[in-house]
Parts: structure tokens; sequence; C-alpha cells
């Protein structure tokens, strides 16, 4: 919901990083797999229980993950670093609540479980959407620089990095924050579904 707003205010500063990038000779692949792995030092960090430095590697590496689309478009975006972007993305996404699951089992498992399967609602109805929008060509005006048709929904990658760090900023209220960000996917899976069977109908 809130990555139209978000978006525009990034774009200035991630082009003027991706041209000094682009000018030392590394590629929008290269930061893509860096993003990721800081996202995964990120998660290491969480499971065992350094929460603020698992925030700060968190906001790293989705500034590397903003970043690594503006190197492409400075240079020649691809379809194949499209699908790597988007791949690891959802493979960060999930190693967040599973770190905080390891990092106290006993408390953090069931909502951990819970954020997990509300991720799958998201994802797929994501993908599944882009998939046969990509079929039937057609374009999003509202995300021109995506590599495929980008539905938006209530939880984006804005409202998922402001949980995933209010988790860490307070982890002893991880599953209150799980339950509550797993209602909101829901949410917008519902939405989605509603929204691709009213479209491809």
């Amino acid at each position: 919901m809130l990555d139209r707003f978000a978006t525009p205010l990034l774009r200035t500063p991630l082009q003027a990083m991706a041209r000094l990038l682009v000018r030392a000779g590394v590629g929008a692949n290269a930061v893509t797999l860096a993003g990721f792995g800081v996202g995964l030092v990120a998660a290491i960090l969480i499971a065992n229980g350094a929460y603020a430095a698992g925030a700060i590697a968190l906001l790293t590496s989705r500034l590397l993950d903003g970043l690594d689309g503006a190197v492409a478009r400075e240079t020649q975006p691809t379809d194949a670093g499209g699908f790597l972007d988007i791949s690891l993305d959802f493979l960060f996404y999930a190693s967040i609540p599973l770190a905080f699951a390891v990092a106290e089992p006993t408390t953090n498992a069931l909502p951990a479980a819970a954020l997990l399967a509300a991720f799958i609602g998201t994802g797929s109805s994501f993908l599944a959407f882009a998939t046969l929008a990509a079929k039937r060509g057609m374009d999003n005006l509202a995300y021109p620089d995506k590599s495929f048709y980008f539905l938006g929904g209530l939880t984006e990658a804005t409202e998922t990095l402001a949980f995933f760090v209010a988790m860490c900023l307070w982890p002893a209220h991880f599953a209150t924050l799980a339950y509550l960000f797993a209602a909101l996917c829901a949410v917008t899976t519902a939405t989605r579904i509603w929204w691709g069977w009213r479209t491809f109908s």
C-alpha cells in the first residue's frame, strides 16, 4: 500500500548511487546477490538474538534490493535479473520469521508459522496474477519500471520492512506483531484473489 509513495521518494537517491556503481563496473545481479547475502546475515543475527544488529543488516539488505533495479535501469534490465531478484526476495522474506522462531522456538514458532503461511498467500497470488498478466500482455502503469506486472496490496515491501524492523526493536512482542501482520497479509491475499478473478473473468 505504501510502496507507491515510498518508491518516488527513493528514486532520485537510488539513481545517484546506481550511477556510481555502474561507473565502478558493478552490475545489477551482483547488487542483487549482495542484498540477499546481507539479508541472510540479518536472519543469522536475529536467530542468535542480536536483534539490533539484525535490524541494521535487514535495512542494508533492502537498500541493496532497491538499488539493484536502479543499476539495471542505468544499464540494461534483463528477464534473468528480474527472475533472480524476485526469487531471492521471497527467500529473504521467509528467512526472517524463521529466524525469530529459531531464536525463541517456544514462544515464536507458532506465530512465525502463521506468518509464513500468510506469506504463501501473498506470494502465490502475486505471482499467479503476474504470470497471467504477462500471458495477456498487460502493462502496469503504477509500476512501469518493474520486470513484470507488479500487483500491489495492503501489505507490500514497505509494510513488510516496517514490521520486520518493529520485530527487531521489540522482539518480546514478536508474536503479536506476527499475528497482526499475518492478518493484514490475509486481507492482501483476499483482495488479490478477488481482483485477479474479476480481471481474468
